[in-house]
């Protein structure tokens, strides 16, 4: 139950932005052949480097769940994102975290986002819900002014898949407006090109991107980052990979399951 001090927060912000039922924006409607209710992906994550290659430090589990719960009477899609570290990494850096999005199934936008992270010493829960008629959003801190469709960082990924890149040029942008620890920012995904890349669930035909984001109170500097993604319908991530100090980490897909589509993309 929200405290009163909660409810006067919300009646007050209402009250001056002057935003009601009456005036609430149209959701977007998002084209969505892409994925499905259902899907699971699991990922490995390692590191590369003169002094170890291939090492694990962890695995990734993405899934779609079969349950639709409802906001505001509209369906959802429920993704659930858990990372875990393992074997030797248990001993001095254990990593537990869980993130839950409960995404609009016509515009591809969150309603709810649920974040649990433990990862050594440190520990992180988060609640927060969408209002997207009336662009604000609340978490256990306060709430927020968002632009229309903002996204979490769950949903984004989610409605960046949707995106029909069939047409794209080399150093074409997109970019995409999120929610983070209370602060709106904006990302720039900016395509590579296609390549070929190998991982040990064999070759795959991929769009290559590299995400940048805003600098600001989280985001030191844009990520050094590279994703691959299967060139097919699917558009599924099959590799990561982001620069450190010594080599590289690397995101590789390594299980997947529940795919709307074919895997086409696969090459042997």
């Amino acid at each position: 139950m929200k405290s009163p001090i909660t409810y006067f927060a919300i009646v007050l912000y209402l009250s001056f932005c002057g935003v009601n039922m009456v005036t609430a924006q149209e959701l977007r409607k998002v084209d969505n052949e892409v994925f499905q209710r259902g899907e699971v992906t699991k990922y490995r994550v390692y590191y590369d480097s003169w002094l170890t290659s291939g090492l694990t430090a962890g695995t990734g589990t993405i899934s779609v769940l079969e349950d639709n719960k409802k906001f505001h009477g509209r369906d959802t899609y429920h993704v659930v994102v858990n990372a875990r570290s393992v074997g030797l990494f248990n001993l001095f850096f254990k990593v537990r975290d869980r993130f839950e999005s409960f995404i609009d199934e016509e515009a591809i936008i969150p309603w709810s986002f649920i974040r649990r992270t433990r990862e050594g010493s440190y520990r992180k829960n988060e609640d927060i819900f969408f209002n997207q008629f009336e662009n604000y959003a609340e978490s256990q801190k306060k709430i927020i002014s968002v632009p229309p469709n903002v996204q979490d960082i769950i949903s984004a990924f989610y409605y960046m898949r949707t995106i029909d890149f069939s047409d794209a040029e080399v150093n074409d942008e997109y970019t995409i407006e999120f929610l983070l620890d209370d602060s709106v920012y904006i990302s720039r995904i900016i395509y590579l090109g296609k390549e070929v890349v190998e991982t040990r669930l064999g070759r795959f035909r991929c769009l290559k991107f590299k995400p940048m984001v805003a600098q600001g109170e989280v985001f030191d500097e844009p990520y050094p980052m590279i994703l691959w993604v299967s060139d097919d319908k699917n558009r599924v991530p099959i590799l990561g990979s982001s620069a450190v100090i010594i080599g590289s980490i690397k995101l590789e897909l390594i299980k997947i399951e529940g795919l709307r589509h074919p895997m086409k993309a696969r090459l042997d």
